[in-house]
């Protein structure tokens, strides 16, 4: 499958109605079901403060197609993807996480948008390692961190929400050796 055409633009403050979308039972079913209004509007606000708190970036992920009467291109936000500090077994790593709306799964979407926003966490060259923790009753995600190049460490209890646990697999990304390639 070839890689689809997509961009990663930086989160903005109106960026709140993709996340209105990813709040949803069958979007978040596997992280613990929708936030009330009050929590996705702190999400939202972590979001925006990312890149100013130095902490990672979180974008908005754009499609370009050209599925449109008359073959005329044009961009469409189909999800987000991003990075953030975490604590981590002593130490502080980044923690990614991504959503790819219905209609535009199975088409590589979530994949090629780790694999560049897993680029950009290596230039910061901040941090050493990059990890992502899906469900491991979550095969989509799982086949996301393999095809966008994750190591698997393990499966362990995570936490995520604050409150909830849960059994996820441990992927890994040693960001220090794309740097230093």
């Amino acid at each position: 499958m070839d890689a689809p055409a997509l961009r990663l633009e930086p989160w903005t403050d109106a960026d709140l109605a993709l996340l209105r979308l990813i709040n949803t039972p069958e979007m978040r079913r596997h992280v613990g079901g929708p936030e009330s209004e009050e929590r996705m509007l702190l999400r939202h606000r972590r979001y925006l403060d990312f890149v100013p708190s130095g902490t990672g970036c979180m974008y908005r992920v754009v499609l370009e197609t050209e599925d449109v009467p008359g073959g005329v291109s044009r961009a469409v936000d189909v999800g987000s993807v991003g990075y953030a500090e975490r604590a981590w077994q002593g130490g502080t790593v980044y923690e990614m996480g991504w959503n790819v709306l219905a209609p535009y799964r199975g088409r590589g979407i979530a994949a090629a948008a780790a694999r560049a926003a897993v680029g950009a966490a290596a230039r910061t060259a901040r941090h050493r390692c990059l990890h992502a923790f899906p469900s491991v009753d979550h095969p989509a995600s799982n086949a996301v961190c393999r095809r966008a190049g994750f190591t698997l460490v393990g499966e362990t209890d995570f936490e995520f929400p604050p409150g909830r646990w849960m059994r996820s697999n441990d992927w890994r990304v040693d960001l220090g050796a794309l740097t230093d390639a």
